[in-house]
Formats: C-alpha cells, structure tokens, sequence
C-alpha cells in the first residue's frame, strides 16, 4: 500500500472546505485521564462524536504509546469507565500492556 502524500489530499479538496468541517468534534469524557496501578500508569481516553448518539468509546494507551480500543461502545461514560474498571480488578493492568487484548477483553 502507498502511504498518501498530505499536499495530493489537499490539493483535490474543494474550495473552501474548512478543517471543522473535515474533523468532527470530539466530546472527551471527565472520566478521561492517567490511571496508575501497580506501579503503571496507562491512559484512560472516553470519547464520543460530539452530539452522537452512537456511543462512547474506551480506549487505553499504555507508556509505549500503544493503544488498545473496545469494539463495543458504551451507551453512557459511566459504563465505559466501569469496564475499564472491572478489566483492572479482573485481569490486572498487565493485561492492557499486552498490546493486542481485544480478544481477552469481549
């Protein structure tokens, strides 16, 4: 596959197009943040489009910039974040280092 060239993209989008057009908002949950157990920390990211009603999404990123993403989405944060929660108390925070846990987690 051929990475794309950004100024190609560019040049073939319509005049005018802002970026807020192209980048949809994202709400950002206040669950969101640093969680350290055990000596690791891992961050915590809870987000939806803003004003969708698709869902939230949860995602961990661990020191090594890896990220690990649900592929269910959660109907509110508060689910989103007991999840992450019961991963934690369940499995322990070694399991989100792993890099591919998607399996382990659904």
């Amino acid at each position: 596959m051929v990475p794309h060239d950004a100024s190609v993209l560019q040049a073939c989008e319509p005049e005018g197009l802002a970026m807020e057009q192209r980048d949809p908002e994202i709400e950002v949950s206040p669950l969101s943040g640093n969680v350290t157990r055990d000596g690791v920390t891992v961050e915590l990211a809870i987000y939806r489009m803003a004003g969708s009603s698709e869902g939230w999404t949860l995602e961990v990123v661990d020191a090594a910039n890896t990220s690990t993403v649900w592929d269910d989405r959660f109907e509110t944060d508060d689910e989103a974040y007991a999840e992450f929660q019961r991963c934690l108390d369940e499995e322990g925070i070694e399991l989100l280092l792993a890099g591919d846990v998607a399996h382990s987690l659904h």
